[in-house]
């Protein structure tokens, strides 16, 4: 049987349009782009190229694109580079409970440093209140970080109303569009950011390479010193290979028309889930501000990665944990307040542009399959008492086979 990706949201295949463009540089184009000579002076001009590309699809200049190795480097370089160079004017930064951990991990790292964090709540769909942002704010406030777009349900974030809030009062917006970039509209000035991050693997180019945009005029302190790379603000000599990959996956990502066809087949396959198992199958993530791409559905009193590992060939995600029997919910869930008896039976499907509606229709066909022939193994929910959001502790993840049986999902 052919086997079915619906992990998207984890990482993409390479597009072929991708690899093309950096074919010829596997061959040629080896020289440093720092060097004047006739070997870096190719490099320099397809480095030039592929940041213009970038630029393009965020709707800033060229140069406020950082290249970074991917988009845990680029947020890490916006918290820790916003604290470092802010650290005389104030210490505190915002950010919400359902962050991905290169966001959650930094904010815990900077307050051993003497930062101050407020994790914000979000509602039962997964969406930070701007209100609950405003009111957060507080004269030492250097910072809000708020994701684009969460990975696990795929809640899009109020992000224009935050930025107005955050320009409103002075303070430095940055954004992980990690998820997002590729799927829905990204431009940096209808957002209202002054950070924005991106991986190239969540949308078509090989992992290893990133951005962060990085409004003119932002102090940003280095993660990495040295030469003066990226215009002083990330030392280390730039990939040609990989900013041209990025370039040529953000010149496809421009057109989003594709995503309307993904769009229909992910809500063709929650209306056939709807209609075969009617109260015995719930929507996780708020059900119109979400990314076009994105599935979290959850099977009451049943355990996701048993119903995964059940799915021959089929390659998706559950964001809860299974432990000598027990279930416990991932950060997000809990955060959203998902009873445990819903979460753990919580999988994440997130489509591509490859995917096919055959491909969604035979895994629906197993899902009743599944239910027809026997009854789904169930595990008690680990209760335990609700976390403080500021004590979110992404877990490692841990893989059996095809099926992501992780609490933290990429």
């Amino acid at each position: 049987m052919r086997e079915i990706y619906l992990d998207y949201n984890a990482s993409t295949p390479i597009d072929p349009a991708v690899a093309d463009a950096i074919r010829p540089l596997l061959q040629s184009t080896f020289g440093n782009p720092s060097s004047a000579h006739w070997a870096g002076t190719p490099a320099k001009a397809a480095l030039d190229s592929a940041r213009g590309e970038v630029a393009g699809l965020l709707g800033c200049d060229p140069d406020e694109v950082v290249f970074t190795s991917g988009g845990s480097e680029a947020n890490n370089l916006a918290l820790k580079g916003v604290f470092f160079a802010l650290k005389d004017k104030g210490n505190h930064i915002v950010t919400s409970a359902i962050e991905h951990p290169a966001t959650i991990t930094t904010c815990k790292f900077l307050e051993r440093l003497g930062a101050e964090v407020t994790y914000l709540p979000v509602d039962h769909y997964g969406r930070v209140n701007p209100d609950h942002v405003r009111g957060a704010i507080t004269p030492k406030t250097i910072l809000i970080s708020i994701m684009h777009a969460n990975n696990e349900v795929g809640t899009i974030e109020p992000i224009a109303e935050i930025g107005r809030i955050a320009r409103h009062h002075g303070v430095l917006l940055h954004t992980d569009a990690a998820q997002s970039v590729g799927k829905i509209a990204t431009d940096v000035h209808a957002l209202g950011v002054d950070l924005l991050s991106m991986a190239g693997h969540k949308f078509y180019a090989p992992k290893g390479v990133g951005a962060l945009y990085v409004r003119r005029g932002t102090p940003l302190e280095p993660l990495i010193h040295g030469a003066d790379h990226e215009s002083g603000r990330r030392a280390g000599t730039e990939s040609a290979l990989l900013a041209v990959a990025l370039g040529a996956a953000c010149k496809l990502a421009r057109d989003l028309a594709p995503m309307e066809r993904v769009r229909e087949l992910r809500d063709d396959f929650w209306r056939a889930l709807q209609h075969h198992f009617e109260h015995r199958v719930v929507l996780n993530g708020h059900p119109e501000h979400r990314l076009p791409n994105t599935l979290n559905v959850a099977f009451p009193r049943n355990v996701g990665a048993d119903i995964l590992a059940r799915l021959d060939g089929v390659a998706a995600s559950t964001g809860s944990a299974c432990h000598s029997g027990r279930v416990e919910l991932s950060p997000v869930l809990r955060a959203m307040g998902i009873a445990p008896e819903v979460g753990m039976g919580a999988i994440r499907f997130s489509l591509g542009r490859s995917t096919t509606r055959a491909e969604i229709d035979r895994v629906v066909e197993q899902l009743i399959e599944l239910h027809s022939t026997e009854p789904l193994s169930k595990a008690e929910p680990r209760r335990s008492r609700r976390a403080d959001p500021s004590g979110v502790r992404p877990r490692r993840g841990r893989t059996r086979g095809r099926h992501r049986l992780s609490s933290h999902l990429p």
